[in-house]
């Protein structure tokens, strides 16, 4: 017998959100059989909604566990090894409610050089108008770790490094993104994955012209506040992909 979400009470549409926003990320290339996202329970809860341990293109509402800010569930059922990726940022940002973890391919090769990511297109101005963060795990806990973040200390060291940044880099393993809705973090994965390529390519002809601070704060605001436009397109192809259509 499938053992279902732990909380009966749970919002319906809220969970339908997470589970779509697994296969909406599969689908734009930001997830493959790794990575993962979650969703606060609730505004100010502490606690939120991770699938159990499996590949997110397979991810269904029984699938997700709640977890609490140390990472722990009551559900039997085995956790992703870095739950505590999300445990940690909801703990020190109150104020999100979704967090992607992915190593969607052209962004980790910023997480690799001197080179910062910074935004080149205006879908990309909540990265800001500097350098986005990088986790350095060896600065942390030594150089013969597996790069994951396995523990509450890793995780809080990984949420420091994010701070006020909807988007922070892990060297050598992928990026976190984060929003005030599951809606927002996708959109911000998805297009911290398009402005990387964007920004690769225009490195190899020359120097970008990246966004002023101005520029990304403006942009920010005015195509963030749209970011449900891209949600509903992505969620109705994913409804057509799995045949609802």
């Amino acid at each position: 017998m499938t053992q279902q979400a732990t909380t009966p009470a749970a919002d319906l549409s809220t969970v339908a959100d997470l589970v779509a926003a697994n296969h909406i990320l599969v689908r734009q290339g930001v997830l493959d059989a790794f990575g993962h996202v979650s969703m606060r329970v609730a505004p100010g809860a502490d606690t939120f909604w991770l699938s159990r341990n499996l590949a997110p293109g397979s991810v269904t509402a029984a699938d997700l566990l709640e977890h609490d800010l140390d990472g722990r569930t009551q559900d039997p059922r085995k956790p992703y090894l870095e739950r505590f990726i999300h445990a940690e940022i909801y703990r020190r940002r109150p104020e999100v409610m979704a967090v992607v973890h992915s190593h969607s391919p052209a962004v980790v090769p910023f997480s690799l050089v001197a080179t910062p990511m910074r935004p080149v297109i205006h879908m990309a101005g909540f990265l800001g108008g500097a350098r986005t963060p990088v986790f350095e795990i060896a600065d942390v806990a030594g150089d013969d770790t597996d790069l994951l973040i396995t523990s509450s200390a890793l995780g809080a060291a990984l949420a420091e490094t994010l701070g006020e940044s909807a988007v922070a880099l892990m060297r050598g393993h992928g990026s976190v993104a984060v929003g005030s809705s599951v809606q927002e973090a996708v959109y911000r994965a998805v297009y911290t994955e398009i402005n990387a390529h964007t920004q690769a390519s225009a490195l190899a002809l020359g120097e970008p012209r990246y966004l002023t601070s101005g520029e990304a704060d403006t942009a920010r605001r005015t195509i963030g506040a749209q970011s449900v436009r891209a949600w509903d397109v992505w969620r109705e192809q994913v409804r057509v992909a799995a045949g609802q259509g």
